[in-house]
C-alpha cells in the first residue's frame, strides 16, 4: 500500500471515527441501567458491592453478610469505571452545589412526566436520596466517553475490514456508517450496555485473528495474545460471551492451520489461550470477592423470579416462540428493528463468490456465530423481557450479519441501494431518539411518533419531562443542526490541497 493511499485511508477513518462519536454522544440515553450502580461504586470506593443503592433496580440482590450485587456479570461494569473515576471529582462538586441549592430553595421535586409509574417512583426514590444528578451526570459521562468512542472504534474497524474486502475507499467508507447508523449499534450505544459492548470487542478480536486489510502477497501474523484478551472479555461482560469464545476460538486454531508456514508459530495458541485466561480470570475473580467462590455467578445467588425459575436459573432448551420472536417479534426481533441486515439471510447470496464479500472460512465463522448466539438468546428465558427495551441479546451477531448483508446490498442497483440505505438510517435514526418499543406497534412506533411529531434527543426529553426545558424538539434541532455544520467542515477538509490552490502556490514559489 502507498503512503499516499495509507494517508487518505488514515484520515478518513479519524473523520468516521469522530462522527460516530459525536453523534452517538448527542443520542445519550438518560437510563439508569443496572450495569452503572457496581461502576459508581467501583468509582467512589474499588467495590462491586452496591449496598447504597440497594431498593433502586429490580435487579440488585442482597446476599446475607456479603453486601449487595446485581445479577449479571462486571465486564461493564469494570469498563463504566473508568471514565467515572476520571470524572468523579467534578461530578461531586456538581452534586454538591445543587444539593445546597435545592436546600437553600426548599422546593419540591420535580415531577417526572412519564408514563411508567416505575419510572416516575425511580426518580422521586433518586431524588429523595440525592442521586439523581449523581446518576445522570455518571450515565453520561459512562455513555460519552466509553460507550460512544468504543461503538466508533468498531465502526473504523468495519471500515478497515471492507476496504480489505473491497479495495474501494468509497465503498467501504459508507458501507461502515451504515453498520454505525442503520444497525442496533446505533440504539444501544446510547447507554452502559453489554451487549453491544460483547459485539464490539468480538469484531476487534476477530479483525485481529483475520487481518483482511492485509496484502495477500505479504501477509502477517495474527495479534493472538490481544486477540485473547478481547475474546476472553466478551465473557466478562455476559455469559452469551461464552459463544463468541467458542466460536472465536475456532476460528483462531483454524486460521493458524491456514497461515503460511513461516508465519506459524507453536506459541501462537497458546498466546492466545494466554490472553483469553487473563481475562475470564478477572470474571473468576470477582465472583470469588463478590459471592466466596469463583466458579458460582450472580444468577447462582439471586432470589427466584418469574423466568430463573426455568430450566437452569432461566437457561432452558431453545424455545420457538422465544426464537421467532427474537428474530422477527415487533418489539425486539433483530430482523424487524434492523431490515438493512435482511439479505445476511439470502442463502444463494453465502456460496456465490460473485455476490458474497467473505471468504469461506469467514462466512462459516459468521453463519456458526449467528445461528449458535440466536439458539442461547431462544434458550435465556430473560430474553422475554426485552419487550420492553428493544432488541439486545442477538446484538453481538450484528457486525458479522452487516458482512454477510453487505455483499447483497452492494449488487443492487444503484437506486435502490441508495434507497435502502436512507430507509435504513431513517429507520435506526427514530428508533435510537423514541426508543420506547413496548407501547403499540413496537418498533415501528417511533417510526410513526419522529416522522409526525419532530425530532427530539432521548436526554433532552428527559430534561422536558421534569421541567427543567422547554420543548425538546427545538434544542434537538439546534444541536443537530450544529453537529451538521461541524460535520460538514470536518468532512470538507482535504487530506491534500485543491488543484487550483495547489498551482498557485507551485506559480508563487517559482
Amino acid at each position: 500500500m502507498s503512503s499516499k493511499t495509507e494517508r487518505t485511508l488514515r484520515g478518513a477513518a479519524w473523520r468516521l471515527f469522530l462522527t460516530c462519536w459525536l453523534l452517538y454522544a448527542l443520542h445519550f440515553a438518560t437510563n439508569t441501567v443496572r450495569e452503572i450502580y457496581p461502576a459508581l461504586s467501583l468509582g467512589d470506593h474499588l467495590s462491586l458491592d452496591v449496598s447504597e443503592y440497594a431498593g433502586l433496580h429490580p435487579d440488585i440482590f442482597t446476599v446475607p453478610g456479603r453486601g449487595a450485587y446485581i445479577n449479571n456479570n462486571p465486564g461493564a461494569s469494570l469498563l463504566g469505571a473508568i471514565p467515572y473515576a476520571v470524572a468523579r471529582p467534578f461530578i461531586a462538586r456538581a452534586v454538591e452545589t445543587i444539593q445546597q441549592q435545592r436546600l437553600l430553595s426548599g422546593a419540591p421535586a420535580p415531577e417526572y412526566d412519564n408514563i411508567y409509574p416505575m419510572a416516575r417512583e425511580f426518580y422521586r426514590e433518586a431524588y429523595a436520596r440525592g442521586l439523581d444528578v449523581k446518576f445522570a451526570l455518571g450515565a453520561g459521562v459512562m455513555q460519552a466517553l466509553l460507550m460512544a468512542p468504543l461503538s466508533a472504534l468498531g465502526a473504523v474497524t468495519m471500515f478497515h475490514i471492507l476496504y480489505g474486502l473491497t479495495r474501494r475507499q468509497r465503498t467501504a467508507l459508507l458501507l461502515a456508517l451504515l453498520y454505525a447508523f442503520a444497525t442496533p449499534v446505533f440504539y444501544r450505544t446510547a447507554q452502559l450496555n453489554q451487549n453491544v459492548l460483547i459485539a464490539n470487542f468480538a469484531l476487534f478480536a476477530w479483525a485481529l485473528l483475520w487481518r483482511p486489510w492485509d496484502d495477500p502477497a505479504a501477509p502477517r501474523r495474527p495479534r493472538y495474545l490481544l486477540a485473547g484478551l478481547l475474546c476472553g472479555w466478551t465473557l466478562v461482560l455476559d455469559y452469551s460471551g461464552a459463544v463468541a469464545v467458542a466460536a472465536l476460538s475456532l476460528y483462531a486454531w483454524a486460521k493458524q492451520r491456514a497461515l503460511p508456514a513461516a508465519l506459524r508459530h507453536p506459541a501462537d495458541l497458546v498466546r492466545y489461550g494466554t490472553g483469553l485466561l487473563a481475562s475470564v480470570s478477572v470474571l473468576l475473580i470477582c465472583q470469588w470477592v463478590a459471592f466466596g467462590h469463583p466458579l458460582l455467578a450472580a444468577q447462582h445467588y439471586m432470589p427466584p423470579t418469574q423466568y430463573s425459575v426455568i430450566g437452569y436459573n432461566g437457561m432452558a432448551w431453545p424455545q420457538p416462540d422465544l426464537l421467532w420472536q427474537t428474530a422477527f417479534g415487533l418489539s425486539f426481533g433483530l430482523f424487524t428493528s434492523a431490515p438493512l441486515l435482511l439479505p445476511a439471510l439470502y442463502v444463494p447470496g453465502w456460496r456465490d463468490t460473485r455476490m458474497r464479500l467473505l471468504p469461506r472460512r469467514e462466512t462459516l465463522l459468521a453463519l456458526g456465530f449467528t445461528l449458535a448466539l440466536f439458539l442461547f438468546a431462544a434458550a435465556n428465558q430473560f430474553g422475554r423481557l426485552q419487550f420492553n427495551s428493544g432488541v439486545r441479546y442477538v446484538v453481538p451477531a450484528v457486525p458479522f450479519l452487516f458482512l454477510l448483508a453487505a455483499g447483497p446490498l452492494l449488487r443492487l442497483p444503484r437506486v435502490i441501494g441508495w434507497a435502502v440505505a436512507a430507509l435504513g438510517t431513517y429507520w435506526w435514526w427514530c428508533l435510537a431518539m423514541y426508543r420506547d418499543v413496548e407501547q403499540g406497534l413496537g418498533v415501528l412506533e417511533s417510526l410513526i411518533h419522529i416522522t409526525t411529531e419532530g425530532v427530539r434527543l432521548p436526554w433532552l426529553v428527559t430534561l422536558e419531562r421534569l421541567g427543567f426545558i422547554g420543548d425538546a424538539r427545538l434544542y434537538s434541532v439546534l444541536l443537530l443542526g450544529l453537529a451538521a455544520a461541524g460535520l460538514a467542515l470536518l468532512w470538507g477538509i482535504r487530506l491534500r490541497p485543491r488543484p487550483a490552490l495547489a498551482q498557485a502556490q507551485t506559480g508563487q514559489s517559482g
